[in-house]
């Protein structure tokens, strides 16, 4: 029998929102969660590593989960870390499975063999993204506008600097959402909002944003806000409703 990577007890690789939404909306956070299958052994890190942003995208899945009630959106979010399996990483890109991240080694990733990179995208990276494919091929089959959203967070402080953004948007080649929503954002003159940066999504470093919304002609836009704003459910609350009001009047303009 083939081995497997997760217990038959252990979590599917993602959770579903709102399934049936009847929004234009569709959110993916792709660095949801932070737990690691057991047979990993917590990748060789301590607890309060995995509690660290090198782990999962604090407080992406909390916003998430209140923007899909918000918009009445279906949302998909993955269970484990993204150091078991970057889920916005191609396959076998760089960073696909962290042997560093930031500037912490990875003890579990240092010597990953052929079988163990197989398990872990046959388990974790497949089911997510092949649900994501389900769900927005039937909503295309239905001649149901769509309209992508990717939730992250980012860190105040990488690698000893700090970041000044409390938000980011991020877009590669079709900024049609990503610009109005850019804009929306920018009339708050206490916002400081980044337009591709911290991050720049490009084919090589990134999945979703590539797969879902440039492959299909669907408007898109990565939204990343800093953790400190949203690592408790206030925060998350107040970003969820900001953000809801701005995706809105974002898609009226397009």
């Amino acid at each position: 029998m083939m081995e497997t990577l997760l217990s038959a007890d252990e979590p599917p690789a993602y959770g579903l929102e709102h399934e049936r939404g009847g929004s234009a909306f569709f959110i993916v956070c792709d660095h949801a969660g932070a737990l690691i299958p057991r047979r990993l052994n917590g990748l060789g890190l301590s607890a309060r590593d995995l509690e660290r942003h090198i782990a999962y995208d604090i407080g992406a899945a909390g916003v998430a989960r209140r923007l899909a009630d918000l918009l009445d959106a279906c949302a998909v979010l993955q269970t484990y870390s993204r150091l078991v399996i970057d889920c916005n990483r191609p396959i076998g890109a760089p960073g696909s499975i962290a042997a560093i991240s930031e500037s912490t080694r990875v003890p579990g990733n240092q010597a990953v063999s052929a079988a163990d990179a197989q398990r872990r995208e046959r388990e974790v990276f497949r089911p997510y993204h092949d649900r994501i494919r389900e769900l927005l091929d039937a909503r295309a089959a239905g001649a149901r506008p769509t309209l992508l959203v990717c939730m992250h967070s980012f860190t105040p402080v990488f690698l000893e600097k700090e970041r000044p953004w409390h938000a980011a948007v991020l877009y590669n080649r079709d900024g049609r959402l990503a610009r109005a929503l850019l804009r929306i954002l920018r009339r708050d003159p206490a916002l400081t909002v980044g337009e591709n940066e911290p991050y720049a999504v490009g084919d090589a470093s990134d999945y979703a944003v590539p797969e879902y919304g440039e492959k299909r002609g669907i408007p898109h836009v990565e939204i990343e806000i800093r953790q400190d704003l949203i690592a408790d459910e206030t925060g998350q609350r107040e970003w969820a409703e900001r953000l809801a009001a701005a995706l809105e009047e974002s898609a009226e303009s397009l």
